[in-house]
């Protein structure tokens, strides 16, 4: 057996190959052509990259997000706006913790590809981070000490938030699931049941509307389908998959959901916008993560929002990209009062 630490670049044994076992568990395996030197596999590109990334940017400016033309529209929001935004949050909060919870009791000590594992911490460094960028959003926004309280346990207080929440606890406690379905599962959660919400709030952008949240927002979703390409490749890399129909079910289950909480629990509706093109968006959403997964389309609908084609799950190279440019548009100029920054010391 080989060692579970060996790079794969290392291996040049065929027969060590055919042994390169991704959970011993379930004795799936990653052995493919695609891991034979010198060529370099997707999982050590997407790796090195996410960590190439992560490592130069805090190297580099300050990095601020700017909230005090927040508090100013805040102020002026109506009720159900408001009302919809703090909720928004509170799922974002609680979802960031579950996908941790994942990484930590389940893939990262399944999967022993040192590259993938590589991946995985810095995803938790990453969702670690918007933890603090959620918490930060919440603080500004609500004054009230019991409302934030509130939201800060949402999945005990909220009924909307609690079933997503069970539906990805449920799979990271599945000790009879397949890796291959929850990877599909969790490539789900980051792709689909945090969609439409990435969208309502560039729907606020659109209008104009707390550019802080919208900034935070675009970072945040660029991470997400980061994630949601690597479990995609994980998935590609599977000797023994799930069916094309078990995929289907999970992602039908996923998108069912998502409509659900975005047109009935916390209906977009709040802050103007269409529910019937939301449920169609979400639709769309999981077409294009059937695609990435290597199946064929399950709904076959149009994306109905021109402002989401820049973030959709069609984008393939967002580890390429620089996530937002820190300095635009005089996010580093303003007072540190009101901003969020990764520069404290500790």
């Amino acid at each position: 057996m080989v060692s579970v630490r060996v790079p794969l670049a290392t291996i040049v044994d065929p027969q060590q190959q055919q042994r390169l076992q991704l959970s011993p568990l379930k004795g799936l395996s990653l052995a493919d052509k695609e891991n034979t030197p010198p060529r370099l596999s997707g999982t050590r590109v997407l790796a090195s990259n996410t960590a190439r990334r992560i490592s130069q940017e805090p190297a580099g400016p300050k990095t601020k997000v700017d909230l005090s033309k927040d508090i100013q529209h805040w102020e002026s929001l109506k009720p159900e706006e408001r009302y919809f935004i703090s909720h928004v949050l509170a799922f974002f909060a609680a979802s960031d913790g579950i996908v941790n919870e994942n990484l930590v009791e389940r893939f990262s000590q399944e999967v022993q590809i040192t590259e993938a594992r590589c991946f995985y911490d810095f995803q938790f460094a990453m969702e670690n981070i918007h933890s603090e960028m959620y918490s930060l959003l919440t603080d500004t926004y609500i004054k009230d000490s019991k409302e934030r309280e509130f939201l800060f346990n949402a999945i005990e207080t909220m009924p909307c938030v609690k079933k997503k929440a069970d539906w990805a606890l449920h799979w990271t406690g599945d000790k009879e699931g397949t890796y291959g379905e929850r990877v599909v599962a969790f490539a789900a959660v980051e792709g689909i049941l945090f969609s439409g919400s990435f969208a309502s709030i560039f729907w606020l952008k659109k209008r104009g509307l707390m550019p802080g949240l919208a900034f935070s927002n675009e970072l945040t979703s660029r991470d997400e389908g980061l994630h949601c390409d690597f479990a995609c490749l994980m998935f590609k890399h599977l000797v023994h998959k799930p069916s094309e129909q078990r995929v289907k079910e999970i992602i039908i289950n996923a998108v069912r959901i998502e409509q659900e909480f975005l047109t009935e629990a916390l209906p977009v509706k709040l802050i103007g916008m269409n529910c019937t093109l939301m449920k169609q968006y979400i639709e769309f959403v999981a077409d294009r993560l059937m695609l990435e997964l290597g199946f064929g389309k399950v709904f076959r609908v149009e994306n109905p929002f021109d402002f989401m084609e820049n973030i959709s799950l069609e984008g393939k190279t967002n580890f390429e990209k620089r996530v937002g440019e820190y300095q635009r548009m005089g996010m580093m100029s303003s007072p540190t009062e009101n901003s969020f920054t990764l520069d404290a010391d500790f």
